[in-house]
């Protein structure tokens, strides 16, 4: 089975992490990726619109494209918490001793 284009084009993303549009083109071009530039844009906002990808201009006609990472924050308070409620829980059997 053939891998879809949007993943070929976002696998050649992550490779950078961050990549001009001209850029990411071209690559494609060299890797026999050839597309037109309609489906190029759709590819990209389809992208963007999953949330795997960030898409902004930085000047009149070139855009930057970079891979969106989510960073987990723990917050230590609700870990606290969490910790806490596990404790009382444990506790509430009866013979229970720690």
């Amino acid at each position: 089975m053939a891998i879809p284009i949007k993943n070929k084009i976002f696998d050649k993303i992550k490779e950078t992490g961050s990549v001009t549009d001209s850029e990411l083109f071209k690559g494609l071009s060299k890797d026999g990726i050839i597309l037109t530039e309609d489906k190029f844009n759709k590819i990209l906002l389809d992208l963007e619109i999953l949330g795997l990808v960030n898409v902004a201009w930085i000047t009149k006609d070139t855009r930057r494209i970079e891979v969106i990472t989510i960073k987990e924050e723990i917050d230590e308070v609700e870990e606290q918490n969490r910790e806490e409620m596990e404790r009382d829980y444990e506790a509430s059997f009866p013979g229970f001793e720690k």
